[in-house]
C-alpha cells in the first residue's frame, strides 16, 4: 500500500483534513467544525472510488482522534464513517469521543 500524506488546514471555525496516496489520483478528506475550544464535531468524510480500500478514512480518523488528544479535546461524531470507527473502538476512544 501507498504511503498516506495527511495534512490538515483550518479557518476560524471549521477544519479539513485531506489525504492522499503515492501514484493514487484523488484526494480523501474529513471536515470538521469547532463548536469550542474544547469541541469539534466530525462533518463528513469523502473518499472518492480511487482510494476505496486503502484505509483512506481511517487514517484521517486516526489523525483526527491523535489531534484532538493532544489539544485536549472532545470530538462529536456526527459524520457515519467517524461514528461508526468510533463505536467500534468505544472503550478505547472514551476519553476523546463526546456520546
Amino acid at each position: 500500500m501507498p504511503d498516506a500524506q495527511i495534512t490538515y488546514s483550518e479557518t476560524e471555525t471549521k477544519g479539513r483534513y485531506a489525504v492522499t496516496f503515492d501514484g493514487v489520483e484523488g484526494e480523501a478528506y474529513l471536515t470538521t467544525s469547532k463548536l469550542s475550544a474544547a469541541t469539534i464535531i466530525a462533518d463528513g468524510t469523502v473518499v472518492p472510488d480511487s482510494m476505496r480500500g486503502m484505509g483512506a478514512g481511517a487514517a484521517l480518523a486516526k489523525r483526527l482522534i491523535a489531534d484532538a488528544r493532544t489539544a485536549g479535546q472532545k470530538i462529536v461524531p456526527l459524520c457515519p464513517f467517524v461514528r461508526a470507527y468510533a463505536e467500534k473502538r468505544r472503550e478505547e476512544l472514551s476519553d476523546v469521543i463526546q456520546w
